[in-house]
């Protein structure tokens, strides 16, 4: 009798445990669920999406009047902007079309300067439109300079090119004849021998 009663006492530690274990699982795995929720489910893409591979970084004199000259003059549309405790623009994000481009104020002490402080930018920026000389009067009326006329070009484009208020030259085309590299070359070099 002895026996049975020590055999029950254990059977009844087993029950009595065996409750308590499947209720911590239990209380785990919700608690499991709830953070899983919580947490995004996949990791973001290292290309934030609408940006391309190559992405322009401008610095200029003065950033505010930038990006205001480039809404009016291309229709660029400001996404975000950083502003330091001194007022200046620490960096900024623009859209024109599906092209994202940054910019920022200039900042001597760390060698961002803009074109004016340089003396001008060898590098220039290219803007694909649906019409060049429309595209480029409403640049001029912004307050953009006209470099070059809006032009036929040999590589089947009407193309033209103005400068910022910043330094900047910007190129304006729209396409208007599909042109092979080969017969781009060919062009090319009748223009260069003076041919007409």
């Amino acid at each position: 009798m002895a026996q049975k009663k020590k055999g029950t006492k254990k059977a009844a530690k087993k029950k009595v445990s065996s409750k308590k274990l499947p209720q911590n699982k239990v209380a785990k795995r919700k608690a499991a669920k709830r953070t899983a929720r919580k947490l995004p489910s996949k990791k973001p893409s290292p290309i934030a999406k609408g940006t391309h591979t190559l992405t322009p970084y401008m610095s200029v004199r003065d950033a505010n009047m930038a990006i205001k000259f480039y809404a009016n003059a291309f229709g660029a549309k400001e996404l975000f902007r950083l502003t330091g405790k001194d007022g200046r623009i620490g960096h900024a994000e623009l859209r024109i079309g599906d092209s994202i481009f940054m910019l920022s104020d200039e900042f001597p002490e760390m060698g961002a300067m803009g074109a004016q402080a340089m003396g001008g930018s060898p590098i220039k920026l290219q803007i694909a439109v649906k019409n060049t000389d429309s595209f480029m009067a409403k640049a001029v009326s912004a307050g953009a300079t006209v470099v070059r006329p809006a032009h036929d070009q040999f590589y089947g484009y009407r193309a033209g090119m103005v400068m910022d208020p910043f330094g900047y030259t910007w190129g304006i085309s729209s396409r208007i004849e599909v042109v092979s590299p080969k017969e781009m070359q060919k062009r090319w070099k009748k223009i260069e021998s003076g041919a007409q």
